[in-house]
């Protein structure tokens, strides 16, 4: 029986407009949950033991397995991990956020972060369209560096739409943002160390130009303990900043259709700014808070790598290395912004 049209899947389908859900029973989602579930297990070993970003090793071992794409058995758990999942890690991201945290950085602080986030964003769209890539593209290339990476990208992806945004482009941008992630978190120290930083100007500089959290915390707390908390907040301040951005781009690119429809607010934003509020008034045990964590990170990853499954190669392949030249320009824009607002903290 065939599940599917022939057509591209949708990745990370956060409204369900792109890719209407399968009309099938629950038994069905079983084959594709645990080819995603395993696949994304072996990828936090290998993340784990060689040191390696978890987001990269879920999208390249999704990768290796997108000849699975063809089997049809598989489709409907593997859409559901791309979809649904990524809307539930969304939301438990907010469980990482409390109000008293990013009022706690200054207002100084918080308006360059805005300013960092919204010039990056700026600087992927002209450098996509000096490159004939379009606006859309320069969006989702922006928007991954400027806030939180390969969630980010997801989620915009599903925003700005399959007709704007390839899955082989999304797959790109998730190599992409990966791999520069990890070189920041390398990298990125480093520099902080040369510029003879302190801890508070360089948790901002990590926290503001890093792309993935794990990365940013990760070269944070290398740093010192005291940079690595600085990190976390202003990193944190970021992800804060998806709901809107998600917003703010789906009124910007709803203008370009014919068809103009009234915003739509998903329940995975509201949930995001509900668990935030949540987690601001401390009643959250911290067991339950380093739970709602760790489940965010596995639905993100299993959402990945799902991802990769499901994308097209062949598109992937034709696309060449030009593309990434948009996520390097936004990157160095972004660390460049924020050492300048470092050295004036």
């Amino acid at each position: 029986m065939v599940l599917y049209s022939t057509t591209l899947p949708a990745a990370a389908d956060l409204y369900g407009d792109i890719e209407p859900p399968p009309r099938v029973g629950w038994h069905d989602y079983l084959p594709g949950l645990l080819v995603a579930s395993l696949a994304s297990l072996a990828s936090a070993y290998l993340a784990e033991h060689y040191g390696a970003p978890l987001t990269l090793m879920a999208l390249l071992v999704g990768l290796a397995l997108n000849f699975l794409s063809g089997d049809a058995r598989l489709l409907p758990g593997l859409a559901f991990a791309s979809r649904t999942l990524l809307r539930i890690g969304i939301v438990l991201v907010g469980a990482r956020i409390t109000l008293g945290q990013i009022a706690g950085l200054g207002w100084v602080a918080l308006i360059a972060i805005l300013a960092i986030v919204a010039v990056t964003m700026g600087t992927g769209v002209l450098a996509s369209r000096r490159l004939g890539y379009g606006a859309a593209f320069g969006m989702l290339a922006g928007g991954a560096v400027a806030i939180c990476g390969a969630s980010a990208a997801l989620a915009l992806a599903t925003v700005l739409g399959e007709r704007r945004v390839t899955q082989g482009q999304l797959a790109l941008v998730l190599v992409g943002i990966s791999a520069m992630s990890a070189a920041a978190m390398v990298g990125y120290p480093i520099l902080c160390h040369l510029l003879g930083f302190d801890d508070r100007q360089a948790g901002f500089v990590l926290g503001a130009a890093i792309h993935d959290v794990a990365q940013s915390l990760g070269a944070g707390y290398a740093y010192s303990p005291g940079a690595g908390d600085h990190a976390a907040i202003v990193k944190l301040t970021r992800v804060a900043l998806l709901a809107p951005t998600l917003a703010v781009t789906g009124c910007f690119f709803q203008s370009e259709g014919a068809h103009r429809s009234a915003l739509r607010i998903p329940w995975f934003v509201i949930g995001f700014f509900l668990f935030a509020a949540i987690n601001s008034t401390g009643v959250v045990p911290a067991p339950v808070g380093a739970g709602a964590t760790t489940l965010a990170t596995a639905s993100l990853v299993c959402a990945v790598t799902a991802t990769g499954i499901r994308s097209p190669m062949q598109t992937l392949l034709k696309s060449g290395p030009r593309p990434l030249l948009i996520i390097v320009a936004a990157s160095a824009l972004a660390l460049a912004l924020a050492c300048a607002v470092a050295a004036y903290l």
